[in-house]
C-alpha cells in the first residue's frame, strides 16, 4: 500500500469523521457525482466512475477519501458485456494511475454483473452466470495486483442469491466474513422495498457485516443505514435536474451540476439519518418472508 492510498479497515469504514464529521452516524457516505474536478476541493468522500476519470490527461488531487465506481451498469446496460470497456489488466493500469496521482483512494469496485431484470435481458445471461463473471473478476483482479484496495461484490436478485454467491466465493477461496467491505450490486433500484431489507439483514446472518450499499436512494438509506457500513448516491443530481437552480446559483438552470446542491443535499440526508428510527427484524428467518 502507498502513502496515497486509504487503507480499508474495520475502523476505518465505521468512523463516521471519514465521511460525515457533522453527522455521527455509524455509516460511511460517498457522494456521488460525475465531475472529477470535485475532487481537487470537496472536502466529502466522493464516489466517481472510472467511465469519467480515464480520459482524462492531468487528473485532479483529492482532498479526502474517495472511492472508484468501474461503471458496469453503463456498459452492461448500454452493450450487454464488458467487451467494450477497459480489459482487467488496463483497469488495474487506471486504479493505480488513480491510486498515485489523485491520492487518498479508500477503494476501487471490480468489473461486476449487474442482476436486474433488464440487465440480464441484454446479456442474455443467468443470475449465476453473472456472479460467476462477477467473482471471476475480482479473483482475476486481485491476482493482477493485490496490492490494490479492489473489494468484493455480491450479485443476486433474491435473498438466496445473494448467499449462494457468498458460498460461491468460499469455494473459490475468499471468505467475505473476513472482508472489511462487501459491495451489494443490483439493489439501487428497489431499496425502498422490504426486499432490500432482507437481502442486507440474510448477510450480516451469514457473518458478512461491512456492507457496502451501491447507488441506495434516499428512502433506502433511511431505511436501512443501520445495516451499511458504507453507501454511495447520486440522487441529488436526478432531484436537481426536476427544479430550477438553487437561489445565488448563476449560470446554469438547473443543479444537475451543482456542487452547492449536492452538499445541501448531503448535508439534509445525513441530519435525517442520525434522527431515523432503525428497522430491525426485516427479515422472519423460520418463515423465509420480508416483513
Amino acid at each position: 500500500m502507498t502513502s496515497s492510498t486509504l487503507e480499508i479497515t474495520p475502523r476505518t469504514l465505521s468512523r463516521g469523521a471519514v465521511s460525515n464529521a457533522e453527522h455521527p452516524i455509524p455509516l460511511t457516505f460517498y457522494l456521488g457525482t460525475h465531475q472529477p474536478g470535485w475532487l481537487n476541493t470537496a472536502t466529502v468522500a466522493l464516489f466517481i466512475s472510472d467511465r469519467r476519470l480515464r480520459g482524462y490527461r492531468q487528473l485532479p488531487r483529492a482532498r479526502t477519501a474517495w472511492a472508484l465506481d468501474s461503471g458496469g451498469f453503463t456498459e452492461l446496460a448500454t452493450h450487454g458485456s464488458w467487451d467494450y470497456g477497459p480489459s482487467p489488466a488496463r483497469y488495474i493500469g487506471h486504479i493505480r494511475r488513480y491510486r498515485d496521482q489523485i491520492g487518498h483512494l479508500a477503494w476501487a469496485a471490480p468489473q461486476d454483473w449487474m442482476c436486474e431484470p433488464w440487465i440480464l435481458a441484454k446479456t442474455g445471461l443467468t443470475v449465476t452466470d453473472h456472479q460467476r463473471r462477477t467473482i471471476a473478476n475480482y479473483l482475476q483482479l486481485r491476482h493482477l495486483d493485490a496490492e490494490l484496495p479492489i473489494v468484493p461484490v455480491v450479485q443476486g436478485s433474491t435473498p438466496e442469491d445473494y448467499l449462494r454467491c457468498a458460498d460461491m466465493y468460499a469455494a473459490a477461496g475468499i471468505d467475505l466474513t473476513q472482508a472489511p467491505l462487501v459491495g451489494v450490486g443490483s439493489i439501487c433500484r428497489r431499496q425502498a422495498t422490504t426486499g432490500t431489507g432482507s437481502i442486507l439483514t440474510r448477510l450480516h446472518q451469514h457473518g458478512i457485516t461491512g456492507l457496502h450499499g451501491f447507488g441506495v436512494k434516499t428512502l433506502g438509506l433511511r431505511r436501512y443505514h443501520h445495516l451499511l457500513a458504507s453507501a454511495d448516491s447520486m440522487a441529488w443530481s436526478v432531484a436537481a435536474r426536476r427544479q430550477p437552480a438553487l437561489p445565488g446559483c448563476r449560470g446554469h438552470l438547473n443543479c444537475a451540476n451543482c456542487p452547492r446542491y449536492a452538499h445541501q443535499w448531503r448535508n439534509q440526508l445525513l441530519a435525517d439519518l442520525t434522527t431515523a428510527p432503525a428497522q430491525t427484524a426485516l427479515f422472519d428467518p423460520a418463515g423465509g418472508q420480508a416483513r
